[in-house]
């Protein structure tokens, strides 16, 4: 079951390795580009640090590779409209992530594909290297495409598309289509990584990333199992104990964990 719960890494999986050898806290960039398979699953995987970095001046840009249209239980429900609804739930994550400073929420773009379909081709690969040549973020982060025992394709795709994005945007005669400049960013962090190896301390972030989850209403259900009051009082507990939990082995009030790769 937890190989599949969005975000953070199960506990066990996270501090089975030495936490010494964990780095910690990398130094806030310029701006970043988180990119995630549906809306909702970038502030599940990295809500907290981009908090923590939009606070200290970063400028966060979030790329959202699917509609989200089947993110939901209703055998009936409209799926146009719901596709609709996601996005300006996600813009609206966007802009509660960056707090008090609304300039650091940068762009919001989605590329569409259908949601459940989506799939590392060598088109979609262009169309990430594209927004990020454009967009130049310093650090990317995305899921981690190797995460073991994972159903759902949609996040390991996304990741595989963060990952060769990188590969094509960095190097000139990829795509030179795109008539571009090539970038090449400083990093890479992966959520949901089977084995992490570096730690962010978001304890004074944790109400921010929250308060962003709680942006994505049409998800109550069927994603964060909160269908009155009480279950979504329930779902704010269990976000925080993992993170508690995530942070205690690092002597952290709460923290985030990452695959972090800058051999980029």
């Amino acid at each position: 079951m937890a190989a599949n719960e969005p975000g953070q890494p199960d506990v066990k999986l996270a501090n089975n390795g030495e936490v010494s050898n964990y780095t910690r806290n990398f130094a806030t960039p310029t701006s970043a580009l988180a990119i995630g398979a549906h809306p909702d699953d970038v502030e599940f995987g990295c809500g907290g640090l981009l908090a923590k970095w939009a606070a200290d001046g970063c400028t966060i840009h979030h790329l959202v590779c699917t509609d989200g249209s089947k993110g939901t239980w209703d055998v009936d429900a409209d799926v146009a409209a719901l596709a609709a609804r996601r996005q300006l739930e996600q813009r609206e994550a966007a802009l509660r992530l960056a707090g008090s400073s609304p300039d650091r929420a940068g762009e919001v773009r989605f590329l569409g594909h259908v949601d459940g379909e989506l799939d590392s081709t060598l088109a979609v690969r262009g169309e990430v290297a594209r927004v990020i040549r454009e967009i130049r973020p310093q650090v990317v982060l995305g899921h981690d495409p190797w995460k073991r025992y994972r159903l759902h394709p949609d996040h390991r795709h996304a990741g595989l598309l963060a990952c060769e994005g990188i590969v094509a945007s960095r190097d000139p005669h990829f795509f030179p289509e795109h008539g571009l400049e090539h970038h090449r960013p400083d990093a890479l962090l992966l959520w949901e990584a089977d084995e992490p190896d570096h730690v962010e301390d978001v304890s004074d972030h944790v109400d921010t990333k929250l308060d962003a989850l709680l942006a994505h209403e049409s998800q109550f259900e069927s994603t964060m199992k909160a269908v009155d009051d009480s279950a979504l009082d329930a779902f704010r507990v269990r976000i925080n104990d993992r993170l508690s939990s995530l942070g205690a082995p690092h002597d952290l009030g709460a923290a985030e964990v990452y695959k972090l790769i800058t051999s980029l």
